[in-house]
């Protein structure tokens, strides 16, 4: 039996809370996909830790922790976080697995990246330069190296002809920045990672389903940045919906039981990319500062606006959402009134779905004004301690999406869960 969890939205949800809030229920958490520009936030024993590649569940000495293969794996982000987290008393080498068909991140792979990103000038898509989207191109180029070539003894002989081809494409670019650093760190960083547990992960998560394990697969990202179905091109490079959990961990369809998608109280996005809802005054500066929304991974600040129901919708939709996780609801606090986006008008046309071209459509969010509820609810521990206007912002959401809220996040505190 798997259960899913996933973002709604354009990532930056909250996942990282959410899985470790759910991850005593589990015996395995499994990563199925994205690279280090995943940051998942955890606050243990009061202390705020940001994972990257290492699934949420690190902190539970019970639970085993999967990469999977549809991962691309950073190995020195990984070093680092095995280094973190050990400090926290999570023993990695105990619960922690690596698929073998994992691809790896070169450091030629980062220079590509930004060399890329350069060029693009004003059409930026906001990449965060880790090296995921040429790491992604070399597996569906069948170029790539895998967890499992570290085993290899001719593995640095094979990195050597990649870089190679990568050095040929880089020149093209223009792109004479000195890596030699980058590469000292990667080696180092490889040979901590042979020390680690290498699995056939395929197997080993086949293996222990059918023991009547029970596993919680962790998507990064949000699902409007999926590479199929999100805001292309300012999309990730992976499947960051449910189907991603199949090809990312090798599972079947059938398996899969809950899928539990998270949605913030309001919207936010990093990087360029279209977002109907944003807002460009002193009210989205507000929500920012309230919501202390600053890129995890890269310190950006996040873009702000009203929740998007016409994309929360499509994204419950493509998703087969069962269950929602409703995050930062505290951060509305103070807001009065709260607006709803539940159509679009798209060129003067009013619709309730996403348009193929979100880029190039003049779209104007149809909104819906409700009261604010002016308590503070950090406090709240209960359905019924929740203030009645929150409670009716929630029911019209749910009738709105067709997936019931059935957790609300109240802070950032692993207690900060009110089960509705």
């Amino acid at each position: 039996m798997i259960d899913v969890i996933l973002g709604l939205q354009w990532g930056d949800e909250g996942k990282g809370k959410i899985v470790d809030y759910f991850a005593p229920n589990y015996d395995i958490i499994a990563r199925f996909q994205g690279g280090p520009n995943a940051g998942h936030t955890l606050y243990v024993n009061g202390e705020k830790i940001v994972l990257h590649q290492i699934p949420s569940g690190v902190f539970h000495p019970h639970t085993a922790n999967l990469i999977g293969s549809g991962v691309v794996l950073d190995a020195v982000t990984l070093k680092r976080e095995c280094e973190s987290v050990a400090k926290f008393g999570a023993d990695v080498r105990k619960n922690m697995f690596i698929s073998k068909r994992t691809h790896l991140i070169l450091p030629t792979h980062r220079a590509l990246d930004k060399a890329s990103e350069m060029q693009k000038g004003d059409g930026k898509i906001g990449s965060t330069l880790k090296g995921i989207g040429p790491a992604y191109m070399d597996k569906t180029g069948r170029n790539g190296l895998r967890v499992g070539d570290l085993l290899d003894k001719n593995f640095t002989t094979n990195y050597i002809k990649l870089r190679l081809k990568h050095q040929r494409l880089l020149d093209n670019h223009n792109f004479s920045e000195d890596i030699t650093a980058w590469e000292e760190e990667f080696f180092e960083a490889v040979e901590f990672l042979r020390s680690l547990n290498i699995v056939d992960g395929e197997y080993y998560i086949n293996n222990k389903i059918k023991e009547g394990k029970k596993v919680l697969a962790e998507g990064a990202q949000g699902s409007m940045l999926d590479i199929d179905f999100g805001t292309f091109p300012f999309v990730t490079s992976s499947n960051t919906i449910t189907a991603g959990v199949m090809s990312g961990l090798g599972v079947a369809p059938q398996l899969v039981r809950d899928v539990i998608g998270i949605t913030k109280a309001y919207c936010t996005r990093v990087g360029g990319g279209p977002f109907p809802t944003e807002l460009h005054d002193a009210t989205g500066e507000e929500l920012r500062k309230a919501g202390n929304e600053f890129g995890a991974t890269t310190g950006r600040p996040r873009r702000c606006g009203w929740i998007d129901l016409v994309a929360l919708n499509y994204a419950c939709m493509i998703n087969g959402v069962t269950k929602v996780v409703m995050t930062k609801a505290d951060v509305l606090d103070k807001f009065t009134p709260l607006q709803v986006c539940t159509a679009y008008n798209v060129n003067g046309v009013e619709t309730d779905q996403i348009p193929f071209d979100i880029c190039k459509a003049n779209i104007e969010p149809a909104l819906k004004s409700f009261p604010g509820w002016n308590t503070d609810t950090t406090v709240c521990k209960t359905e019924n301690d929740l203030p009645e206007t929150m409670r009716t912002y929630i029911q019209f959401i749910n009738e709105k999406i067709g997936a019931p809220v059935k957790w609300v996040s109240n802070g950032p505190g692993r207690d900060q869960i009110v089960p509705l």
